[in-house]
């Protein structure tokens, strides 16, 4: 069993930054990937980003692309997502996740957090 927990949500004006974490505890060890997916109200959950286990991938959604900065810290068991230039459709919350076998980084993941608001006014 994974346990995940994240933090770092808040409100914040469009344009500012905010850093989440998600850290896992349990059976922390040989897992695929984790990533971020978010959902707004009335909407469906939608992937964010992902990072391999090694750190050596990263995936992002257009819509996060260049703004969004996904990294890993094993020796922490955290994963942290950097999101500057927030706008106002990034408000949603935000789930941390954990995929325990591969392929692919989008989807079919096995363990997730209880999420994490972020508000972003216009």
């Amino acid at each position: 069993q994974v346990q995940l927990v994240e933090s770092g949500g808040g409100m914040v004006q469009a344009g500012a930054s905010l850093r989440l974490s998600c850290v896992a505890s349990g059976r922390t060890f040989g897992y695929y990937a984790w990533g971020w997916f978010r959902q707004a109200p009335g909407k469906e959950r939608e992937f964010v980003s992902a990072i391999s286990w090694s750190g050596g991938s990263t995936y992002y959604a257009d819509s996060v692309q260049g703004r969004f900065t996904i990294t890993n810290d094993n020796a922490k068991n955290t994963m942290y997502l950097q999101m500057n230039n927030l706008k106002p459709e990034d408000t949603a919350v935000y789930y941390c996740a954990r995929k325990m076998t591969g392929p692919g980084p989008t989807a079919d993941y096995d363990y997730w957090g209880q999420g994490t608001q972020v508000t972003v006014a216009s």
